[in-house]
């Protein structure tokens, strides 16, 4: 933002040096990014945060500097002369949308006569950086300048309706605004209309039907207050930046647009002669009463760590403008003044007390003592889980916690209108909180699949958002591990094996067959009675979906909470066997529909306790293993811990295994 010096000194008195001044704003929290000499002028930029609308204006700037001078704000005296015709015989609002336009006013000034802006006008514009075009322009110009709320002149002959209309654009709607540009409208976006057509579009720029020329003669001269965010997105689509969406999507002080209208037109009288029908059109739908918001000097000295004494702090808001009242001796309870958006808490007072009080006045201590807290169980947990699977070959990835409808439907528990969904201009498909992290985990494999990455393993740990059954309950959000990779799933299944021993010690785990409408096959796991998660193979329809027929692809989510409640356990160490171990591998053939669980199981019941292990070795379907049948390999470890052990005992364990499948299952032993 550009302020002129000689423009400042019209609302406050100082006899200061630019670099005097721009080290008080600078204190203030407002930096100066150069200063500039323009002829007999000295120009400063200062640096203005997105929440100080309000100062995006000499008047602004100026009530910051008075305040810090002690100095009294000199505001502009408006009187504006007006004819016998009432504004009500020219023009008439309606605000469609309210909550995109919260106030809409309207003057009409007749009798106009369009020219050149006199010296001193386009001198000061030029010093701020705009060129002049006419004195009407100028006049709406300067009028943003000078207090920051932008506002519109139109050719008000040129209007084609008595009827102003602030509405949404119609999709498939054109204007060509001011510069040229032909814009393509939609539903998305704010207009200002007459009954034709849109005449201008609200708080970027107007449409160049209805701009003012050398032979306007009567002007319809627009303030209003527009939401920000409308704006903001409207002035992108559309790449129409301008100094008035600049200052609408910052807020304007919707109160003072009554005082800024009539300082408007009194500029335009001034310049252009003419008079101005009596009255306004007013249209103020979002009238709101003034906020208050309390502090606590207590509070102050908490946050500050300094004492500022209490009537300091009442004469530093009330320089800025806030209606201050002490109600206890502790407790001071402000009235925000109408420009000030930024302030609706307690830390907000208290920023203003410090930046004007002086951050130069908190002590620094010459050393900054930082007391790092150990790691806790959860923190350790996690680290662990990263670093195995890290170990086996799985790179840890970040998504975003909204997907698609797609995605939902195909990986979620529940339909896609049961998701908790957002609507977001900006992301009209990708709204709805995940459910599960497979979904996205298969659409990073599928990105890197694309580029010709091929054998990627990823996880990931973060919240997934399952709505409650009860309407006024928040969702349950829980922390998940998600694991997605390319291979056969027994090679996944041998990970998430090895992670449940590497963090629960000696648990086992358990797998048992479900159906999951993403997976060819697959399974839910369990750590004893406690439900981990859930782990399949995709299946070749869903991996079509996102072009991965080509490979085989695993996915599992688990339960990190549950891996917490098991994590932790001390390791019991165990002495260096003293004897050697006799290994047993033996090829079974059983029916298709008998799983490994249940082979696992009746093994460890028929098997002594010499059995120190049962490993799985591989599957085998074709000849000359039977239709039907398919042929598993699994090993198994005998050792005594009191002695070694000898063949022929081992032959009896075996025996017992054999007999019990083969009674159990109709186990055949494979011979060939």
């Amino acid at each position: 933002m550009k302020i002129s010096l000689d423009w400042l000194r019209d609302y406050v008195a100082f006899d200061l040096s630019a670099e005097q001044i721009g080290d008080i704003l600078s204190d203030r929290g407002f930096p100066i990014e150069g200063i500039e000499t323009i002829g007999k002028d000295t120009v400063l930029d200062v640096e203005l945060t997105s929440n100080r609308g309000d100062c995006l204006g000499h008047i602004g700037i100026a009530r910051e500097l008075a305040a810090a001078l002690g100095k009294e704000l000199m505001m502009p005296k408006v009187e504006v002369e007006q004819s016998d015709q009432d504004v009500s015989e020219f023009v008439d609002v309606r605000i469609v949308e309210p909550a995109l336009c919260g106030r809409y006013t309207a003057r009409v000034i007749t009798g106009v006569t369009v020219g050149p802006s006199p010296q001193w006008m386009r001198r000061r514009l030029e010093a701020v950086g705009l060129r002049s075009v006419n004195n009407v322009v100028d006049a709406t110009n300067y009028a943003m300048m000078e207090h920051g709320q932008p506002p519109h002149a139109f050719d008000y002959d040129k209007v084609k309706s008595k009827t102003i209309l602030v509405r949404r654009a119609k999709n498939g709607e054109r204007i060509v605004s001011i510069d040229g540009t032909v814009c393509e409208l939609n539903d998305q976006m704010l207009v200002i209309a007459d009954e034709h057509r849109p005449i201008a579009i609200a708080g970027v720029m107007g449409g160049l039907e209805t701009e003012v020329s050398d032979n306007t003669t009567t002007i319809l001269l627009e303030e209003a207050h527009f939401e920000p965010v409308c704006i903001r997105s409207t002035a992108r689509r559309l790449g129409l930046n301008s100094e008035a969406s600049y200052r609408f999507e910052r807020q304007v002080d919707r109160e003072n647009i009554e005082w800024a209208s009539r300082r408007c037109a009194q500029l335009i009288v001034q310049l252009a002669g003419g008079k101005a029908a009596r009255g306004m059109v007013d249209v103020f739908p979002g009238k709101r009463e003034p906020l208050t918001v309390g502090m606590r000097i207590s509070r102050v000295k908490q946050v500050l760590g300094i004492d500022v004494p209490k009537d300091k702090v009442m004469g530093i808001l009330t320089s800025l403008g806030f209606l201050s009242e002490g109600r206890t001796e502790d407790l001071v309870v402000c009235t925000v003044p109408s420009w000030r958006h930024d302030i609706y808490r307690e830390a907000d007072l208290i920023e203003e007390v410090a930046r004007c009080y002086g951050y130069d006045k908190i002590p620094v201590e010459p050393k900054i003592h930082i007391e790092v807290s150990r790691p806790g169980l959860k923190e350790k947990t996690l680290g662990k889980i990263a670093a195995f699977l890290n170990g086996c070959g799985f790179y840890e990835t970040v998504t975003v916690s909204f997907i698609d409808k797609r995605t939902a439907e195909l990986f979620g528990d529940t339909a896609a209108e049961a998701h908790l969904a957002v609507q977001d201009v900006s992301q009209k498909h990708t709204n709805l909180l995940r459910q599960t992290l497979i979904g996205p985990l298969v659409s990073v494999l599928q990105s890197n699949a694309n580029v010709g990455n091929t054998g990627c393993r990823f996880f990931e740990m973060a919240d997934t958002f399952i709505p409650s059954d009860k309407a006024d309950l928040l969702p349950c959000e829980r922390l998940r591990l998600g694991l997605v990779m390319e291979g056969q799933f027994r090679e996944l299944r041998g990970v998430i094996e090895g992670l449940v021993r590497r963090i629960c010690l000696a648990d086992q785990l358990i797998v048992k067959p479900a159906d999951l409408k993403w997976a060819q096959a697959g399974a839910r796991l369990f750590i004893g009675e406690k439900e981990l998660g859930i782990a399949g193979l995709v299946s070749p329809e869903t991996a079509k979906v996102f072009d991965l027929e080509r490979t085989a692809v695993c996915a599992a989510e688990l339960d990190v909470e549950t891996l917490l409640s098991m994590a932790g356990r001390i390791p019991t160490a165990k002495p260096i066997p003293r004897f050697p171990a006799i290994v047993r591998d033996l090829s079974l053939i059983v029916d298709e529909s008998v799983r490994w669980e249940q082979i696992d199981s009746l093994i460890r019941q028929a098997a002594p306790a010499e059995l120190e292990s049962i490993e799985f070795k591989g599957l085998y379907r074709g000849k000359p293993i039977p239709n039907g049948k398919k042929s598993i390999t699994l090993s198994l470890r005998f050792r005594d811990e009191e002695g070694t052990l000898r063949h022929e005992i081992v032959d009896g364990y075996q025996q017992a295994v054999v007999g019990t499948l083969a009674d159990q299952l109709k186990a055949e032993l494979r011979t060939a």
